[in-house]
């Protein structure tokens, strides 16, 4: 088979109307001029990385001690903050301002890579966003069944086990997925990032305090420099569970996988690549501070017994309407992260689509659907039906595996290295020209191998969390 068909299920090209250089409604790609800016872009980014990450940062931290813990979390973050610099770097193919831009994380690939590395790159970005999406299903429900339970413990005072599934709150999160899933695109879901953003502070901020308080009351900081004790867990359990807690710190980074796309909103001069470093810096800064804040301090609370999820697992009883606040603020979040992640699929199959039947007016022909007090809505029949089957698909495997923590694990562990660290050092390579065995070639695939290394340790102890839960588990049987 040829490379072009080897390519062509990724190969989408985007028609533009010609530059217009100068004009004030239009970009020199010809698009609609963009109005992101380092706040937009940071907005977008903190929405994706604080999510229910942060949640399983007490765990993973428990699981590694204090001296190994922290240090993990601030290398994963050095290597998402560098790494993303580089991949901001690939947004033009050459010159800064005036070069071609690419869309995507993928149309970047293909333009300084190319050959079988894009196929390879669209399979990896889309399965990712594809598990991501499960697991803030997941996540979602987890935190709406702790609303209910919290408020039956409190009703029966802690004497009903207050037991019930998962699936109905899957199924609620799936429809209001449904419905937000017409949004066209990116651009127009700034707002639900930004109100995802503040519910994202709300919550770690509610975790955070929990912690402290808990710590002033008991007086003492738990926990080891070594981690969870052996006794409290085997040695073999350790070991999974100290990789497992590798992947928990790296899925709380992963938002590389669709930087380029927050990149394109953002307007220029100066140079997109400029202002998107220094939102980098700014929401990685800011996210890790709340990392190490609510991870060290869940820690200190509990010691060895840090829930996997520190607001749902009942390591906190009251008061009981804080953490529910707190956990609405969670599922409102995590409704708008799941937007970020699924636009790039959704764009992705839509622009195939138009290609592919560029006459059919089931795929290209908008419907104007009047909305009371607001501007007519587009509704398009296909983005109608092909985003509601998705958001059905994937609320169906969340309900067939509901593993918060080793599902968490398991994408931080597939996505990491490919994404956040291999396709952007490569890139950067190629586009920058880095004569091979020189030195600075030599660190940039000495992090790469490294980052290699981490994620297939994190890989293992995550499949091998997901073995021991599949041994008692019931497919649309489980409950909390």
């Amino acid at each position: 088979m040829s490379e072009n068909n080897n390519q062509q299920v990724f190969d989408i090209t985007i028609d533009v109307v010609p530059k217009n250089n100068g004009s004030k409604c239009f970009d020199d790609d010809g698009r609609l001029k963009r109005t992101g800016s380092v706040w937009t872009a940071s907005a977008h980014i903190i929405t994706a990385v604080i999510g229910s990450g942060v949640l399983s940062l007490a765990w993973a931290i428990a699981q590694l001690g204090w001296i190994a813990g922290p240090s993990v979390m601030f290398l994963f973050s050095f290597v998402s903050y560098y790494t993303s610099c580089l991949l901001s770097d690939c947004y033009r193919s050459g010159d800064p301002l005036t070069s071609k831009r690419n869309y995507t994380y993928i149309d970047a690939v293909r333009s300084i890579l190319g050959g079988a590395r894009v196929k390879a790159c669209g399979l990896i970005q889309y399965l990712n966003l594809f598990g991501i999406a499960i697991g803030y299903t997941i996540a979602a429900s987890v935190s709406m069944m702790a609303i209910k339970r919290s408020n039956c413990f409190h009703e029966s005072g802690g004497k009903k086990a207050c037991h019930m599934s998962s699936n109905p709150y899957m199924i609620l999160f799936g429809v209001t997925e449904v419905l937000l899933s017409q949004i066209p695109d990116f651009d127009q879901i700034w707002w639900l990032s930004i109100v995802a953003a503040v519910m994202s502070f709300t919550y770690s901020s509610i975790g955070l305090a929990l912690g402290i308080v808990k710590v002033a009351t008991t007086g003492t900081f738990r926990g080891s420099l070594t981690g969870i004790s052996i006794g409290t867990v085997t040695e073999t359990q350790k070991m999974w569970r100290s990789f497992q807690a590798l992947g928990d710190i790296a899925f709380a980074y992963s938002y590389s996988v669709i930087l380029i796309e927050i990149q394109d909103t953002i307007k220029a001069p100066p140079s997109e690549a400029k202002t998107m470093k220094k939102a980098t810096v700014l929401s990685i800064a800011v996210t890790t501070t709340f990392y190490m804040l609510c991870g060290c301090m869940g820690y200190a609370a509990f010691g060895d017994f840090a829930p996997g999820n520190l607001l749902t697992g009942f390591g906190f009883y009251n008061p009981f309407w804080l953490l529910d606040i707190a956990n609405a603020a969670i599922v409102v979040h995590l409704v708008g992260a799941y937007q970020v992640f699924c636009q790039p699929i959704f764009a992705f199959v839509e622009k195939w689509a138009a290609q592919r039947w560029p006459e059919s007016k089931l795929i290209t022909k908008e419907f104007q659907v009047p909305v009371p007090g607001l501007p007519s809505f587009k509704l398009n029949l296909f983005r109608l039906v092909w985003r509601t089957k998705f958001v059905m698909l994937t609320t169906i495997i969340s309900m067939l595996l509901p593993f918060f923590n080793d599902v968490v694990g398991l994408l931080g562990a597939l996505g990491f290295w490919p994404l956040t660290v291999y396709f952007p050092v490569e890139m950067y390579i190629a586009q920058k020209q880095i004569p091979k065995w020189s030195t600075r070639w030599i660190c940039l695939q000495t992090l790469s191998i490294a980052c290699l290394v981490i994620s297939l340790a994190a890989a293992a102890g995550s499949i091998a969390g997901v073995m021991l839960d599949l041994k008692v588990y019931r497919p649309f049987k489980t409950s909390y």
